[in-house]
């Protein structure tokens, strides 16, 4: 019985944690760009579709296409609003 509680409460600790990251990536209150004018910047350098766009690791990031037809991932400053990564998906 005491192997099942704790295999129940490593679960249930797991559980929690990973719940909370889930709620942990929010714009900050500092940010000066929001995600509206992050696309805006996006497509100024050529994305003609932004598929995903999400606060991530104290920065916007996100999937688009580009006029080349290609996928590509991108990072976006949320102070300077400059384009920090700009990758082709593979």
């Amino acid at each position: 019985m005491t192997a099942m509680k704790t295999l129940m409460t490593g679960i249930a600790l797991f559980t929690a944690l990973f719940a909370t990251a889930g709620w942990a990536d929010q714009p900050g209150a500092d940010w000066k760009v929001s995600k509206e004018q992050a696309e805006v910047t996006l497509k100024a350098a050529g994305y003609t579709q932004i598929t995903k766009i999400e606060a991530d690791d104290g920065h916007w990031e996100g999937d688009g296409t580009k006029a080349d037809g290609m996928k590509y991932e991108f990072h976006v400053d949320p102070h300077s609003g400059k384009i920090t990564k700009d990758e082709m998906d593979h």
